[in-house]
């Protein structure tokens, strides 16, 4: 089952995917829940209503609404680096022993099709194709035998990254977390439909192919991942993962080939679809609320 936060004339909801088009699920359910958290976390209650819907013909088409993120407000969003052997030999780094973690912050998740930001002070953007998991049950302490049961769903997704403000320090949150640099959706696939072992991942520039793997050369899996996490903290619906990314980044060129404005990056896994995102010079406006 593919789920999608989507929004058309402005009112932003929830719907199931049936062929081209979109059921919604505030429109046929009552007393539905308003947003894909809160779905998650009342799922045991609304899965046969919404399983039911797929029966129904499409309320609009897919082309004619916006795709946000299937989450677009998580709580945490936790990624992890040097997971694929190809990209830690590319960067020179030794195979690491335990998992490499970061996050990003939730303010920096964007749309599947929306512009992705180049930012005003730097030149150094990045891609970085990512299978992206999504949490569906509060959990702790879950030994990897059982870690299949706390993953609601699986997404794609691009761990866009700003080099020079990731590598000049230590701790990488920072460079990982400008606006609109957490891309992900286009829908979430239900977990029952996808075996995360074995999906084929590409990203394409403008085109070209830049990365082509499968996630069976993960380092740490991502059941492997919900069990290292889990065991420092408590993992809850709606907290999305990124699962890490295969070689053939940026910044492994020689010299390194970074984004620019204009660029046009598409990220695709089987069986999940695909996001794209056009790089856009960033706002240099000075914000400041009430």
């Amino acid at each position: 089952m593919r789920l999608v936060t989507y929004s058309m004339d402005g009112k932003e909801q929830l719907g199931v995917i049936v062929g081209r088009g979109i059921v919604s699920i505030s429109s046929h359910i009552a007393d539905a829940p308003g947003n894909m958290i809160d779905l998650m976390q009342r799922w045991c209650e609304f899965a046969e209503p919404v399983r039911e819907l797929l029966n129904r013909p499409p309320d609009v088409e897919l082309a004619s609404v916006r795709l946000h993120a299937p989450v677009p407000k998580p709580g945490k969003v936790l990624a992890i680096g040097l997971n694929y052997k190809d990209h830690i030999a590319e960067v020179g780094m030794e195979t690491p022993e335990h998992q490499t973690w970061f996050a990003k912050m939730p303010t920096s998740v964007t749309g599947p099709y929306d512009p992705v930001e180049m930012p005003d002070v730097s030149q150094s953007l990045d891609y970085e194709a990512e299978l992206v998991m999504i949490i569906g049950k509060r959990a702790r302490n879950v030994p990897r035998s059982r870690a299949a049961e706390v993953i609601f769903g699986f997404c794609v997704g691009n761990d866009v990254s700003v080099r020079d403000w990731q590598l000049r320090v230590s701790q990488w949150v920072v460079g990982k977390s400008f606006d609109t640099h957490a891309p992900f959706g286009p829908w979430l696939t239900t977990a029952d439909e996808v075996d995360p072992g074995d999906l084929a991942i590409r990203c394409l520039v403008n085109g070209e192919v830049r990365q082509s793997s499968n996630t069976k050369h993960l380092l740490f899996d991502c059941f492997a991942q919900v069990e290292l996490l889990s065991k420092a903290m408590t993992l809850e619906p709606g907290d999305v993962i990124f699962t890490g990314t295969p070689s053939g980044v940026g910044m492994s060129y020689k010299p390194p080939v970074y984004l620019k404005a204009g660029d046009v990056v598409r990220v695709e896994i089987d069986t999940l679809g695909h996001i794209e995102n056009r790089v856009e010079a960033g706002s240099t406006q000075i914000v400041i609320g009430c």
